[in-house]
């Protein structure tokens, strides 16, 4: 946290880290096992099942899961991470611009202190 920064500051600092972060998505990605639809499937009866992708997460308070297909793996979990990243930026540019609110009030109650001398 930068000392002296004003809440335009903290706004262009916020903006100017957020224009860096695409993809986005929020949620998480697994790795899933499950059966198939055919009858006889070695793996199947073998209880290994397949393995997939799934984008998990919440949409108004409900949980959703979307298949991801193997080759879009990479780019999801860069768009996740990337969600994770702005999460943390979100915490940061409230408490510095919350510090600068503050700093802005502290600056404003010395020069009424000054002015009524």
């Amino acid at each position: 946290m930068k000392s002296g920064e004003s809440p335009e500051d903290v706004r262009r600092w916020f903006l100017r880290q957020v224009g860096e972060l695409w993809p986005l998505a929020a949620g998480s990605l697994s790795l899933r096992t499950g059966p198939c639809i055919r009858e006889n499937c070695s793996a199947c009866q073998r209880g290994e099942g397949h393995a997939s992708y799934a984008l998990y997460g919440l949409k108004k308070s409900r949980r959703f899961s979307v298949y991801v297909p193997q080759e879009l793996v990479p780019l999801v979990q860069q768009a996740v991470d990337n969600g994770h990243k702005l999460t943390e930026l979100i915490r940061e540019a409230g408490l510095r611009y919350t510090a600068a609110l503050k700093g802005q009030r502290a600056a404003g109650a010395s020069a009424r202190k000054r002015q009524g001398r």
